[in-house]
């Protein structure tokens, strides 16, 4: 996740009361002068690049604290910035002094523009929208890679007035009549000039700290006592409510991924990468979040268990930008829920019917409580994936799929033991220090649960512990490694406590036993299939300077198979089934659209005229894809794309199957040879 986002997020949208004249400058909290001496000390002691903070980390500092005042270039001029430049190369100088005055001077100013354009915009907004042409042919801006600062007050007007009607054309399309659409328009400023005043000093000297961190890597964060306090709330919503852990990108309230068993991702159309704009509860008026500081988001989206929050949403995976409301039953994530669990899936060829046995393992858990208390059946997700792998045995499967996709991690000690199932006693992972020691961990039973043919399923959001344990099945050669590139998480944090607040600091690095680092480049997979997932948009390569991916010596291992011998046989064989299944060519045909439509709108058409045109084009062409996919299968067509419904069938792990099936049938068809050679000799 872009956690340098996240947590510099403190300063986006921030508000102040609609008097005339509410700006007050805020002044450094001279009790944390300590904290930053200290800060610099840990960062440069602990830290696993052991960096020294100094004007090259202060540049890259000065850039990501502009970027968490004003990340979509709303509020400073171009000469704003060129004015503020002279602090470039202060920020390692303060932090050292504990003298932190620049970061203030700063912020005041970006306070001064924030107060004068949204009182003025008070004013202006309802003849703004109302003198709104809808079919003026003019465009705004939604790629920012491309946007620049604004040059003039003229200019930046006109990119407020773009913003602005890109909005309320939102709301025009969604049903809103003009009166409702400024009265919500006008909620969104109201409230972001409310929350000003809550805006403190220490949440000034948050912001500030974390633009050193982040220019030493995205994970690394510094957290002010009130900010620990709500760090697990700030990150994942706990496990109350939708179950979504969500992060700040721009302006908007962005979706970094489902926590596998919650409710989003059982009950509705959620997804990765989707922004919320919108939050309403059961019977009550939807509330614009757009701008609102992600706190203030994640209390109106939590709620009682069994109660319902309305999102509105812009899909990742609709490049028009077109909105659309979902609703979602607030529950809490259980054990249960995140269980490993399994499944037969049968592959007829010629008379014969194989059977090849699915785990689905969405997180590396232990049930911790449990085992303090002594219980001796304490879940664990090595203990039921072995209980499983068990049953499975019995009903005579001919191979196994371990299924990781989603799976973002969690118990090192879990993962390790679970690839112990499948390989005898040997290193799983090598951790490396600052300092360069490394340590090898893994599995010490001899024991072996399964040792039959099988794959292990990955996508972009298998991250950390399931690197770990895709990457040590594929160097041993145990697994044929199937799906997608992983996340690339391979750095590990650890949480200091400090003079006020805490410093999660990253300060190791996972390796493979091959020494190939799962930092940015993740896991490869043997066989790839094709994904929605935009990897330059999802993972730790699309963040903001991750550390670098780097090799090390390996370690000691046999390998079982060579599974890069078979890649040559295999993958034709898939790459054909792939080209006549009616889902795959489906699935094919929208990553295709997909696009070509975030090409398309990196300009936002701001014509009503247009917009409609696009919405319908992307209806018929998603209805039309889906009937082709129902016909090709024997099923009736649907006559809406309100009825398409998911695909219930598991088309990844049908074709796991099927690709294990042809590993399979090639080592025999190799013994059968062998064997009639060793015969004639």
């Amino acid at each position: 996740m872009n956690y340098k986002r996240f947590l510099l997020c403190l300063l986006t949208g921030l508000t102040l009361t609609t008097s005339a004249s509410a700006y007050q400058e805020l002044q450094p909290p001279h009790e944390y002068d300590k904290v930053s001496k200290e800060l610099v000390e840990m960062l440069e002691a602990i830290h696993y690049n052991r960096p020294i903070i100094d004007d090259r980390i202060s540049a890259m500092a000065f850039d990501y604290y502009i970027d968490a005042l004003d990340p979509s270039k709303s509020f400073f001029l171009q000469a704003d910035i060129d004015q503020l430049s002279q602090y470039k190369d202060s920020f390692d100088d303060a932090l050292r002094s504990g003298d932190t005055q620049i970061a203030y001077t700063i912020y005041n100013l970006y306070l001064k523009r924030v107060e004068n354009r949204l009182i003025s915009l008070q004013d202006t907004l309802p003849d703004m929208v109302k003198a709104f042409d809808y079919e003026k042919d003019e465009t705004l801006n939604a790629d920012p890679d491309t946007l620049q600062w604004a040059k003039t007050e003229k200019q930046l007007d006109d990119y407020w007035r773009k913003r602005i009607k890109n909005r309320a054309l939102t709301l025009k399309l969604n049903g809103d009549d003009e009166t409702k659409i400024i009265e919500i328009i006008e909620r969104r400023y109201k409230n972001q000039l409310k929350r000003v005043d809550q805006t403190n000093a220490v949440d000034i000297y948050q912001t500030f700290a974390n633009s050193i961190t982040a220019a030493l890597d995205p994970h690394s964060t510094y957290f002010a006592p009130r900010a620990s306090e709500t760090f697990n709330i700030n990150m994942s919503l706990s496990l109350e409510g939708i179950g979504a852990v969500l992060q700040m990108d721009d302006d908007y309230t962005k979706v970094v991924r489902l926590i596998p068993g919650g409710p989003a991702m059982t009950q509705s159309e959620l997804a990765a990468s989707d922004k919320i704009i919108a939050v309403g509860q059961e019977g009550k008026a939807m509330v614009d979040v757009v701008g609102m500081r992600l706190d203030d988001v994640v209390d109106m989206i939590r709620g009682e268990r069994g109660t319902t929050v309305n999102l509105e949403i812009i899909p990742s995976k609709d490049g028009t930008q077109t909105s659309k409301i979902i609703s979602i039953v607030r529950e809490k994530v259980k054990l249960e829920d995140q269980s490993a669990k399994k499944e037969v899936v049968e592959v007829k060829r010629g008379d014969q019917t194989y059977k090849v046995g699915v785990i689905k393992l969405p997180t590396f858990y232990s049930d911790f409580a449990a085992i303090q208390a002594g219980e001796k059946n304490y879940k664990s997700s090595t203990r039921d994936t072995k209980k499983l792998i068990e049953e499975l045995r019995k009903e005579s499967i001919s191979a196994l799929i371990l299924d990781l996709r989603n799976n973002g991690g969690g118990s090192l000690q879990e993962a390790n033991a679970l690839a112990g199932l499948f390989i005898p006693s040997g290193p799983a992972v090598q951790i490396r220090d600052g300092s360069g020691r490394v340590t090898p961990l893994g599995d010490t039973d001899n024991s072996i649960t399964y040792s039959g043919p099988m794959a292990v399923l990955i996508n972009r959001m298998s991250a950390s512990a399931s690197e770990i344990v895709a990457g040590a099945l594929q160097d041993y050669g145990r697994a044929l490694i199937l799906g997608n590139q992983t996340f690339g998480k391979g750095t590990v944090q650890v949480l200091q406590g400090m003079d006020k607040g805490q410093l999660k600091v990253t300060q190791a690095k996972f390796y493979r036993i091959s020494g190939e680092s799962t930092q940015h480049k993740g896991v490869m997979p043997d066989i790839p299939f094709p994904s929605l997932v935009d990897k330059d948009k999802v993972g730790e390569s699309a963040l903001d300077n991750p550390l670098a991916w780097d090799k090390i010596h390996e370690t000691r291992y046999p390998v079982y198979w060579d599974m890069k011998a078979y890649l040559p046989i295999l993958e034709p064989r898939h790459e054909s089934r792939m080209a006549k299944d009616p889902n795959f060519i489906a699935l094919n045909e929208q990553i295709v659209e997909f696009k070509k439509q975030i090409e398309d709108y990196k300009n936002i058409s701001l014509k009503e005229s247009t917009r409609i045109e696009q919405r319908e084009e992307s209806k018929t062409k998603e209805l039309a894809r889906e009937n082709t996919r129902r016909k090709a299968l024997g099923l009736d067509p649907v006559a809406s794309v309100d009825d398409i419904k998911p695909v219930e069938e598991d088309t990844y792990a049908k074709e796991g199957a099927e690709i294990l099936l042809d590993f399979i049938a090639i080592n025999q068809q190799a013994q059968k040879e062998a064997s009639q050679k060793q015969a004639s000799n």
